[in-house]
């Protein structure tokens, strides 16, 4: 993949540094414009059962009962909840800078949704960023259009930049089950989004003024 650059704006990497530290080679953004509405799959997340467990009082223990127990695998959980633990799955994570307004650079990772199906899918059905600090939606060209949150459990905020890599507008979402799900409209012709979890913006640098750097690094 050629490497991206939009000019000047999860998980132990974000770390803001002195501009002088901003990763490699950068790209030309410059396919023609489409106007696309962003369309998902639908995804289901299955919740994986526990097994049973045998009263010894009632039923002797025999070879068959301690193999089952001993193959049970517990189910990782967000911390503190029941909600089982989903990360990202079969997207690559590269590295980026947020420069912000006063010049102070903030290194991030993001997962990265260059293709329509990985845009679609999204963070549909995830529940933990994992080692990524968001989840970055790249365009061949400028793009007006809207998401939504369908089967998307994280609320989330979302922010757009245009071809230059400037902050445009940013916004939060909530989780949707609904048929239909609300749409929310996006930033006139932005090339790039940026999904983190809600709230999480500002500790990323990302606000207005700021601008976005993507390569095709991967993260450190």
């Amino acid at each position: 993949m050629t490497v991206i650059t939009a000019v000047g704006a999860m998980a132990s990497l974000a770390a803001c540094a002195d501009s002088s530290d901003s990763p490699g080679a950068s790209i030309d953004l410059t396919s023609p414009s489409t106007n696309a509405e962003i369309t998902v799959e639908s995804i289901t997340v299955e919740s994986v059962p526990v097994d049973s467990t045998v009263d010894s009082t009632t039923a002797p223990e025999t070879t068959t009962t301690i193999a089952a127990r001993a193959t049970t695998t517990p189910v990782s959980t967000v911390p503190g909840t029941s909600v089982p633990l989903v990360e990202p799955d079969g997207f690559e994570a590269v590295a980026a800078t947020v420069t912000t307004a006063d010049g102070e650079v903030c290194e991030l990772c993001l997962w990265l949704a260059a293709s329509q199906r990985d845009r679609s899918r999204g963070l549909m059905g995830v529940t933990d960023l994992g080692r990524g600090d968001g989840m970055a939606f790249v365009y061949d060209g400028p793009n007006t259009g809207s998401f939504w949150m369908k089967n998307t459990l994280l609320p989330l905020s979302i922010a757009f930049f245009g071809e230059d890599g400037t902050f445009l507008d940013a916004f939060d979402m909530e989780p949707c089950a609904a048929d239909p799900c609300p749409l929310y409209p996006t930033a006139p012709d932005f090339l790039v989004a940026i999904e983190v979890v809600e709230g999480d913006l500002l500790d990323l640098g990302i606000a207005e003024g700021s601008v976005l750097r993507l390569t095709d690094l991967p993260c450190p």
